[in-house]
Order: C-alpha cells, then sequence, then structure tokens
C-alpha cells in the first residue's frame, strides 16, 4: 500500500517519511511555436510552354524524343527551307553588291567626280538590301525551333514529314528545376503572410514525403466570393519528382515566435479561468501556489503561456486531483524523466 501526504511512526528499521504529496513537475520551457494553416495547392513547372510552328511548312527532321532534357538553344524542329535558304543567298549577294557601290560612290564624292544625290541613292539601295537579308534571315528563322530555355520535353505530337500550320501542338518544355505551388488562404491570415515564409506540402503521389519551399508572392486581389487569397510559393525539385498539376496539401505555418510553454497536462480549468500549481519553496520543503496564467496557443501537447508564469518555474504535471494551494509536496520526478529509485516510499507492514 502507497502512502502519501501523511504521517506516521516508522517500523523498526525503516526510516519515517516526509510528509507531502507525491507529484511529478515540469520546467517551464522558451520553445519556438507557429500556427498552422492548411490549404491545398496545385503545381505547375517553374517556366511552360507550348512549342508550335509560326509558319505553314512541313516538317523535315525532328531533334527530340519524348521526356527528353534539353537546355536553352538546342535545335527541336527543322522544317522544309531549301527555297528561304536560297533567296538568302541571294540577298547576301545583293547586300554585298550594294556595299561595294556605296563605297566606290562614296570615294568619288570625296574627289569631287560624283554628286550627293548619287551617295544617297547608293544609300539606299544599300539599306533596302540589308533589310531584305534581315527579313530572308527571319523567315529561314521560322522554319527551325530551339529550346527557350532549359527544361524537360513533354510527349512528340509530330512526326517527319507531317505539314504543320501555326498553333499545331508539336510537345511542351517545361523547366521542372523548380515548381511553383499556388494555394489560397482565408483573408483573415492575410497581415501574417509575406514573401519569405517556408511551407511544408505532401502529396499522395509520395507517401510520407515532405517537400518544403518558400513563399515568393501573395495576389494583389481578395477573391470576393471565397474571401481568400491566392499565394505563391516555390518548391525545389532536383529529383523530378514533381510534375505540374499535381494536388499538393500544404501546411503554412504562421506568427512564428519564440514563446515560454507547459505540458497540457498541467494547466486546470474553472469557468474560463485557466490556472497551474505551481511550486514554490516554502520553510519546510516545496509546497503548492496556485497561479492564475494566460493561455495562448496548444500544440503537441504543450500549451502557450502569455502570462502569469516565468522561464524555469516548476508546475505540477501529475497529481494535481490530490493537492491544494499550500499543500506540501514531495516531487518524485520531473515530466518525462526516470523516476529515482531513492523516492520510492516504503510500504507500510
Amino acid at each position: 500500500m502507497l502512502l502519501c501526504g501523511a504521517l506516521f511512526t516508522a517500523p523498526a528499521g525503516l526510516a519515517a517519511p516526509v510528509a507531502g504529496v507525491v507529484v511529478m513537475v515540469a520546467e517551464v520551457q522558451r520553445q519556438t511555436l507557429a500556427e498552422p494553416v492548411e490549404a491545398l495547392g496545385t503545381l505547375q513547372a517553374n517556366e511552360s510552354v507550348a512549342i508550335t510552328s509560326n509558319v505553314t511548312e512541313t516538317i523535315s527532321a525532328l531533334h527530340f524524343d519524348d521526356g527528353q532534357r534539353v537546355r536553352a538553344g538546342d535545335l527541336l524542329v527543322e522544317m522544309t527551307n531549301a527555297e528561304e535558304h536560297a533567296l538568302l543567298e541571294e540577298a547576301r549577294v545583293r547586300a554585298a553588291e550594294a556595299e561595294r557601290q556605296f563605297r566606290r560612290v562614296k570615294s568619288l564624292v570625296a574627289q569631287g567626280s560624283a554628286s550627293e544625290s548619287l551617295l544617297d541613292e547608293r544609300r539606299r539601295d544599300l539599306d533596302a538590301a540589308r533589310a531584305m537579308l534581315v527579313a530572308l534571315e527571319s523567315r529561314l528563322a521560322d522554319r527551325v525551333i530551339k529550346a527557350p530555355f532549359n527544361g524537360v520535353l513533354g510527349l512528340r505530337n509530330v512526326s517527319q514529314g507531317a505539314l504543320v500550320e501555326p498553333g499545331d501542338l508539336i510537345t511542351t518544355l517545361d523547366d521542372d528545376s523548380r515548381m511553383k505551388l499556388d494555394f489560397s488562404i482565408a483573408s483573415v491570415f492575410l497581415g501574417a503572410l509575406a514573401p519569405g515564409m517556408t511551407i511544408s506540402a505532401k502529396t499522395a503521389a509520395f507517401p510520407g514525403q515532405v517537400f518544403t519551399g518558400q513563399v515568393t508572392g501573395i495576389d494583389t486581389r481578395i477573391d470576393p466570393v471565397t474571401r481568400s487569397v491566392k499565394v505563391r510559393a516555390l518548391i525545389p525539385n532536383a529529383e523530378g519528382h514533381l510534375k505540374p498539376g499535381l494536388l499538393m496539401q500544404v501546411e503554412l505555418r504562421i506568427n512564428p515566435r519564440e514563446t515560454l510553454v507547459i505540458p497540457e497536462a498541467a494547466v486546470q480549468h474553472r469557468g474560463e479561468e485557466h490556472f497551474v500549481m505551481r511550486v514554490s519553496q516554502g520553510e519546510a520543503g516545496p509546497v503548492a501556489e496556485r497561479r492564475a496564467i494566460a493561455t495562448g496557443t496548444r500544440q503537441a501537447g504543450v500549451v502557450e503561456v502569455l502570462s502569469g508564469l516565468d522561464l524555469g518555474d516548476r508546475v505540477v504535471t501529475d497529481g494535481n486531483e490530490k493537492i491544494h494551494s499550500g499543500q506540501s509536496l514531495r516531487i518524485l520526478a520531473k515530466a518525462g524523466q526516470a523516476r529515482p529509485e531513492a523516492l520510492k516510499m516504503e510500504a507500510s507492514p
């Protein structure tokens, strides 16, 4: 039989127990807390483009495969361009000839053997020849498609020899080195949102894996129907697991702060009042002191203490139902520690 909080005469050979109720205590600690806000979001590639043709022409060569990774400037598609090559060569010859005529007349004008009006005419011919050359180079460039940025290609939708028109989808290109995650947060949290905040995201496609990122932007408008604001975060995707369109469960921790916490088991309630039994030092040893506190966030078995306690204070976590303010205490152990053998109470015979 375990005897607590009583005085009695110990049998011969046994030390008399000390008066007081046996309790377990915990110290007030400082911890980082934040309010978790959950949302659903959809992934997008950091940069994404549909590869299409600018002209109506036949594909003469394809230089990519499904899902291939490419770098900016890599050649993807060549279209029939024999006519453009011939016209371009002709334009180069005309431009070279126009430049020679301009230089010749310019030297004659310097010698006084030709008029300024003739020089102006040759300058116009040279400018026109150069403009034609640029136009033909542009027409030729429209028949060669290159990757605009680093990324991964999607499925190939055309074959060599196919006739494509402007707007026909050839393939897609996504920069998946980083992924954009757009999600909506209730507007009541608008004041706590800021670029640079850390988010964590999960998806059913990769159970147990957590992806972290940072908020990069907050929309300038609030949806008048849902009263929510759209937030965008960037998530690194070096391994390439994440794909555009994937649904993600997002957790955003707002208002991070260093605050005082105690175990939830230490808090007692009476109506709207919250209080704890604080351990104070009396003349004969530790005694219980009823202390009213103001509480904040509750998370993972701990309660935030806004006022009423100081860092390092000890509060009773186990044995509250047996004590009252001013009650003498015997501290068995701190919460979470092993029970010291030296403090085990002896049973009466």
